[in-house]
């Protein structure tokens, strides 16, 4: 009697959970939008296409999804999330590797509830939790300007992703969780400056992507909006009142920082930040205003920090001050300005900030010259410098310049950078 009363329970809790199941499915289940024939380019007004332009440049759409060496906007880079790889894909108007089968109402349907054509769940690496923002008018120029680029045939590789991971439908349950779907809604407490720099910084830029904190599952802490995040193995500073930053932010510096990717006071853009504000220097200028002067809000009055550092005499480190005086203190304690000479270290949020990780890469891999405005350029020492002399040169960095407590876990954040080279 026992056994088939166990029995019963069983079966019944079978039921529930395949019950369960079907429901989810149901609900995760998404119908395809019909393939349409593409617009012509001259369906398209140019004041449309030139907005459509400069909402990409704030968005960064060409850095994400043109593969390196690969052609403009035809994907295949990889991104890589705690969970696997994934790939960005072709959103050229290519028919059949591309998007040039999808109406304007499949590609808001992507941008805003992040399901493409086909009716398959996308993955949050394309941040449609913020492109869901968007109001009708750029949704309807962005997609303008993304049907009148050159066609590119080419198919990114498969994600690289464990089971269950693999399967799309899943992303509804995350969806469920941590998706709040809907266009952004003013602050009335706010004047219109401000409102468009965080319906921008929010929205279209995805400012929060990086430097916003995840959870375990992957999704945005919103209630630590801004207070620093990973980026691509590098560290996306907090740009709340959070900052480390020895000098405060305004919204004049922030300006020149985006617009140009260097700041005096602050430094240079260096890893994904970089290619950011190369592609804001095409942007709307008073776009770039409004955002600067929404972060700047955020951030708080800016007062100047006072240094807080533990020891008033650093530790001595005779390796890591000999390594910097011969490798480093020629341009960073020189007299040539931004953007060719080295930013003085006290002002570097690399010194300053809650982790090695951005101080140890650029050290590693050097400052790249960026395409276009003049940029900052920095040999790197990954082939001169063993692990233990950059641990030393970190530790005194942080010592001299950085008016913090020391960094904890420098050898290991040194091994990890070196293993992952200079993505």
């Amino acid at each position: 009697m026992k056994t088939f009363v166990t029995r019963r329970i069983v079966i019944r809790l079978l039921w529930v959970v395949g019950f369960g199941v079907a429901g989810f499915v149901v609900y995760a289940w998404q119908s395809a939008i019909p393939p349409a024939d593409p617009p012509s380019a001259d369906s398209f007004d140019a004041d449309t296409l030139r907005r459509g332009a400069q909402l990409a440049a704030l968005g960064d759409c060409a850095t994400c999804h043109t593969a390196p060496g690969g052609e403009t906007f035809a994907g295949g880079r990889p991104v890589p999330t705690p969970f696997g790889t994934i790939y960005s894909t072709n959103i050229t108007p290519d028919l059949t590797t591309g998007i040039g089968r999808w109406s304007r109402a499949a590609f808001e349907r992507a941008m805003r509830e992040g399901v493409d054509r086909e009716g398959a769940h996308l993955y949050p690496a394309f941040p449609y939790d913020h492109f869901t923002l968007l109001n009708d008018a750029d949704s309807a120029a962005l997609y303008a300007f993304m049907m009148t680029r050159q066609p590119v045939e080419a198919r990114p590789p498969e994600n690289h992703l464990p089971f269950p991971l693999n399967m799309r439908f899943i992303l509804a349950g995350w969806k469920l969780l941590f998706f709040r779907q809907g266009p952004y809604q003013p602050d009335a407490k706010q004047d219109g400056q401000w409102n468009r720099g965080a319906y921008l910084a929010n929205g279209i830029g995805h400012c929060g992507a990086c430097h916003t904190p995840r959870n375990s599952l992957g999704a945005e802490i919103r209630t630590r909006h801004f207070a620093g995040g990973e980026a691509e193995g590098w560290y996306a500073y907090a740009i709340n009142s959070d900052s480390q930053s020895y000098e405060a932010w305004n919204a004049d510096a922030l300006h020149t920082f985006l617009r140009n990717g260097w700041h005096e006071q602050h430094g240079d853009a260096h890893g994904p930040m970089a290619p950011v504000s190369q592609n804001l220097a095409s942007a709307a200028d008073s776009d770039v205003q409004a955002i600067a002067a929404y972060v700047a809000s955020v951030m708080g009055k800016p007062v100047p920090r006072q240094h807080d550092n533990a020891a008033a005499d650093p530790p001595s480190n005779d390796t890591g001050a000999a390594l910097y005086a011969t490798s480093c203190a020629s341009c960073h304690d020189g007299t040539r300005p931004l953007p060719f000479g080295g930013v003085k270290l006290t002002l570097s949020t690399a010194a300053t900030g809650e982790t090695p990780t951005n101080l140890i890469k650029v050290i590693l891999d050097g400052l790249h010259p960026p395409e276009g405005p003049a940029g900052a350029i920095m040999p790197g020492f990954s082939g001169t410098l063993t692990d233990g002399q950059l641990e030393s040169l970190v530790s005194y960095v942080r010592a001299n310049f950085g008016a913090r407590p020391p960094w904890t876990g420098v050898e290991s954040s040194v091994r990890e950078a070196r293993s992952r080279g200079g993505d």
